[in-house]
């Protein structure tokens, strides 16, 4: 089971990073807890994301798409990092974000969810699509 895990951003995060030695010790223990994740075969990607005022969202309606620039309102809604995690079932994900060092100076939150596979479209998916999706897949895998 692939499953997307969400640090979510506060506003430390958002108003980017600053040296500091707490900061220092958050990196090693935030790599510490990687390499443990690496060494169990539960990592498969993961990185911290820049604060909202750097990025974009693109709204769609129909046809027209409107380009909005950040910093984006409702930090408690925003994604400050993420890892791609491959584990045997939720209870799994929880026990080792349980373990995870507090990724953020004070209170914080992190999201575990479960990615959709392509079994889980079951006969929803036209037999065009599948056969499009799975050659995305292998050229994935192959590259």
């Amino acid at each position: 089971m692939r499953v997307m895990v969400f640090v979510k951003a506060t506003e430390d995060s958002e108003a980017g990073m600053k040296p500091s030695p707490e900061l220092n010790q958050l990196f090693i223990d935030m790599g510490k807890f990687n390499e443990e994740l690496v060494k169990a075969g539960v990592l498969v990607a993961g990185d911290g994301l820049k604060p909202s005022s750097k990025g974009k969202r693109v709204a769609f309606d129909g046809p027209s798409r409107t380009v909005i620039d950040g910093p984006f309102a409702e930090t408690r809604e925003l994604v400050a990092g993420y890892w791609l995690w491959e584990v045997k079932d939720m209870d799994e994900a929880v026990e080792w974000v349980k373990r995870c060092p507090n990724p953020m100076f004070g209170p914080s939150e992190i999201e575990i969810r479960p990615l959709y596979e392509m079994a889980d479209f079951g006969d929803v998916m036209p037999d065009e699509a599948a056969v499009i999706h799975d050659g995305i897949g292998e050229k994935l895998a192959n590259s």
